[in-house]
C-alpha cells in the first residue's frame, strides 16, 4: 500500500484484501506513508487496520507500529537455573548464545531433557515461577517483553473444543481477538484467507473430534492449532514440537507449512525431537542441545559439514537428524552397556568412532570444538550486530475485542459445545430423568401427614445427593473445556472474567432444564405439599444444590487436570460436607450465634410452607410431638 506524500490521501486496503496480499505476494512488503511522513513497511491486516486508527487518534499509540514490522530475535548468554528446594538449583541452560531472523526457519533440536522446551519457553517469556533467567534476550534490538499479538506460541498438546468445526474454531477465534469496528465482511475474509494460507480448505466444515464424534486427523489439528495464532498475524512463532505424534506425511506438511510462513517474512522458531531427512532439510537454521549445552549453532545444511571435522562425519545413507542425536544422546550409552557382549565382535570390526568413545566423551568433545569454532564466533559477531539494529516496538496489544464481545462470544460457544456434546449435560439428563422415575416410585404418593415426616426427608435426601453427586460426572469435559481456557488465555486471547461470566450464563439453560425435569417429576409422583410457590421453592432448591457443585468441580479441574483424581476430590469435598452435618447438628452450641438464629428463626419462617414441612408446621399439627431445638438446624442444611 503507498500512500501520498504530507497531504496526499492515502490509499486504503481492507485486512481481507491485505491477507489475500500476503498469500500471494511470497515475501512482499507494503509500505505506506503517515501523516508526518514517517514509513510503515510490512504491515499485517490486523496492524494496517490498527494503524488507520492510530491515525485518526493523535497520540494513541501510533510509533508502535511505526517502522519495519519484523521480528529480530537475539539470546546472548543465556541460562536458565531451576530452584528444586530449599538451597538446591539445578542449571538447565548454560550460556546459550543465537539469533533467529524474519524469513527463517529455525529448529531447536536434541534429546529429551536437552532443554529444547526450556529455551523455547524462556524465548518466548514463559517460564515457570522457580526457573530463573540470566543473560540478554532481545527482540529488534531491544529489551523487551514477547507481547500477545507480536509474538504467538502454539503449544505441544492440540487443545481445542471438538465439537466445532474447523470454520467454526478459527472464526471464534477472529471474533475473540479482532477490533470490534472491524467489518465482519474483513473478520470473514481473514478467516478464509488464514484457511487458505494453512492448507484447510477440505476440512473447514469438519468437526475438530472428540470421544463420540470423528473428526479431523492429527495433522490438521496441528494445523488448526497453528491457523488460531497467525490471526493476529504475529510476525514472531514459536512452536513446541508441532510434528510430535504425527506420521511422516503429515509432519512433513505441517513443516512445509511453517517454511512458507517463515518465507513470508515471519520469524519461526520450533522444537523438534527427531526429524525425517526430508523434515529436516525445510530448516534453514539449527540449534543443536545437548545437556543444556549448545553443540551446534549454525545453518542446517553446514552441521554435517562440522560434525566431519569433528570426528563424527554422518555415515552414508543415514538421517542427519538421527547421526546428531546419536552423537549427543547419553542414553545410547546404556545400550551399549546392555548389549556389550552380544556387539563386542562388531565393534571391534566397526569403522564409527562412536564405537570407540562414551557418548559423554562425544558431547564434551563437540561442545569444546563448537566454542572453538568459526560458526560460534560467526553466531557471537551477528548476535552483536542485529542488537546495535534498533528495530520497530512491536504491536504490544493483545486481543482488541471488547469484554462485551468477548463475553458474548464465549457464551455463544460454550453453549454450541455443550449442545452438541452429548456427554456434557444430555447424558446426564437422561440419566437424572430415570432415577428420578425410580425414586417417585419407591416414595409414591407419600402423603403429608407428620407421620410421612421421615419418609420426606428421605425423599429429599435421596434427591438431592443423587443430582449434586451426578455433577462429578461432567468433571471430564470441565477439564477438556480449561485446557482450551488455559491456552487461550496464555496467548493473551481473554481474561478470567469473560470466560467465568460466559460458562455460567451458557450452562443456565442445561441446568434449568436437568432441575426442571428431574423435579417435576419427583415432586409430582411423591406428591410433596401442594401448591404453586412449594413446587417454585422444591425446583430452586436443587438449582442452588447443583450449581455449588457444578462450580466446585469446575474450581477443581481449574487446579487438577487429572480426571480420576479430580473426580476423587470432588466426591471427596461433597462427604465431608455431608458429614460435617452430623457434627453440628450434635453439637449445635458450636455454631455462631448468628448462623443459630438464623437457623432457628428465620429460616424457619422461611420454610412454613416448604415442600417438606417444618418442625414448627409439625408441632402445630400434632403438640403431642417432642421435637429437639437442633432439628430446627436441618432445614436450612438441606
Amino acid at each position: 500500500m503507498r500512500g501520498g506524500g504530507g497531504g496526499g490521501e492515502d490509499t486504503r486496503r481492507t485486512a481481507a484484501g491485505q491477507a489475500m496480499v500476503e498469500l500471494q505476494a511470497n515475501g512482499a512488503t507494503a509500505t505506506a506513508t503517515s501523516a508526518s511522513g514517517a514509513m510503515v513497511v510490512g504491515l499485517s491486516p490486523l496492524s494496517e487496520t490498527l494503524w488507520r486508527d492510530s491515525k485518526a487518534m493523535p497520540g494513541a499509540g501510533a510509533a508502535a507500529l511505526i517502522g519495519e514490522v519484523s521480528a529480530r530475535l537475539t539470546w546472548k548468554d543465556l541460562s536458565v537455573t531451576v530452584a528444586l528446594g530449599p538451597g538446591k538449583t539445578q542449571t538447565v541452560l548454560d550460556e546459550l548464545t543465537g539469533f533467529a531472523e524474519p524469513g527463517s526457519l529455525t529448529a531447536l533440536m536434541g534429546p529429551s531433557g536437552s532443554g529444547k522446551s526450556t529455551l523455547l519457553d524462556a524465548l518466548a517469556g514463559r517460564l515457570a515461577a522457580n526457573a530463573f533467567l540470566s543473560g540478554s534476550v532481545l527482540l529488534n534490538g531491544r529489551k523487551a517483553k514477547l507481547s500477545f499479538g507480536a509474538a504467538a506460541y502454539v503449544t505441544q498438546d492440540d487443545n481445542l473444543i471438538g465439537t466445532l468445526t474447523v470454520r467454526e474454531t478459527i472464526g471464534y477465534s477472529a471474533l475473540l481477538r479482532l477490533p470490534d469496528k472491524m467489518p465482519r465482511d474483513d473478520k470473514r475474509a481473514l478467516v478464509e484467507g488464514t484457511i487458505v494460507e494453512m492448507g484447510l480448505q477440505d476440512c473447514a466444515d469438519t468437526v475438530i473430534g472428540n470421544w463420540h464424534l470423528r473428526g479431523v486427523s492429527g495433522g490438521e489439528k496441528r494445523r488448526v492449532s497453528i491457523a488460531l495464532e497467525l490471526l493476529m498475524r504475529p510476525r514472531l512463532l514459536f512452536l513446541d514440537e508441532p510434528t510430535s505424534g504425527l506420521d511422516s506425511s503429515s509432519a512433513f506438511f505441517v513443516t512445509q507449512t511453517l517454511r512458507g510462513l517463515a518465507r513470508d517474512g515471519r520469524t519461526v522458531i520450533a522444537s523438534i525431537h527427531q526429524p525425517s531427512s526430508e523434515v529436516f532439510e525445510l530448516f534453514d537454521m539449527l540449534f543443536l542441545l545437548s545437556g543444556g549445552k549448545n553443540v551446534y549453532f549454525g545453518q542446517a545444511a553446514q552441521a554435517c559439514e562440522f560434525f566431519a571435522e569433528v570426528g563424527f562425519p554422518c555415515p552414508p545413507l543415514r538421517n542427519p537428524s538421527d547421526h546428531f542425536l546419536r552423537c549427543v544422546n547419553s542414553d545410547f550409552d546404556k545400550v551399549k552397556a546392555t548389549l556389550k557382549g552380544s556387539m563386542k565382535a562388531r565393534i571391534e570390526r566397526s569403522d564409527d568412532p562412536l564405537d570407540k568413545i562414551t557418548t559423554s566423551e562425544a558431547i564434551r568433545k563437540l561442545v569444546s570444538a563448537y566454542n572453538r569454532s568459526q560458526y560460534y564466533y560467526a553466531a557471537r559477531e551477528k548476535v552483536n550486530d542485529i542488537a546495535r539494529i534498533k528495530g520497530t516496538v512491536m504491536d504490544s496489544r493483545g486481543s482488541q475485542a471488547s469484554f462485551l464481545m468477548q463475553a458474548c462470544t464465549l457464551t455463544r460457544r460454550s453453549f454450541i459445545n455443550m449442545s452438541r456434546d452429548f456427554g456434557y449435560y444430555w447424558l446426564r439428563l437422561l440419566i437424572y430423568l430415570l432415577v428420578t422415575v425410580c425414586i417417585g416410585t419407591i416414595y409414591l404418593d407419600v402423603g403429608t401427614k407428620y407421620t410421612s415426616i421421615l419418609a420426606r426427608a428421605a425423599c429429599a435426601a435421596f434427591v438431592f445427593g443423587f443430582v449434586t453427586f451426578m455433577s462429578i460426572g461432567g468433571f471430564p469435559s470441565f477439564v477438556e473445556e480449561m485446557k482450551v481456557f488455559q491456552r487461550e488465555r496464555l496467548n493473551g486471547h481473554y481474561g478470567v472474567a469473560a470466560f467465568v461470566i460466559a460458562n455460567t450464563i451458557s450452562a443456565l439453560p442445561f441446568l434449568v432444564l436437568i432441575c426442571f425435569m428431574s423435579g417435576t417429576v419427583c415432586y409430582f409422583m411423591v406428591r410433596l405439599h401442594p401448591g404453586f410457590t412449594h413446587y417454585i421453592f422444591f425446583v430452586l432448591n436443587l438449582y442452588a444444590s447443583v450449581t455449588v457443585v457444578e462450580s466446585l468441580m469446575m474450581a477443581i479441574a481449574s487446579v487438577i487436570p487429572n480426571f480420576l483424581m479430580g473426580i476423587i476430590i470432588g466426591a471427596g469435598i461433597q462427604i465431608l460436607a455431608r458429614s460435617g452435618i452430623r457434627f453440628w447438628k450434635a453439637h449445635p452450641g458450636l455454631l455462631p450465634l448468628l448462623v443459630q438464629i438464623l437457623a432457628a428463626d428465620f429460616w424457619n419462617r422461611i420454610l412454613l410452607g416448604s415442600p417438606f414441612g417444618s418442625d414448627s408446621a409439625a408441632r402445630q399439627r400434632n403438640p403431642s410431638i417432642k421435637v429437639e431445638p437442633n432439628r430446627a438446624i436441618d432445614c436450612p442444611i438441606i
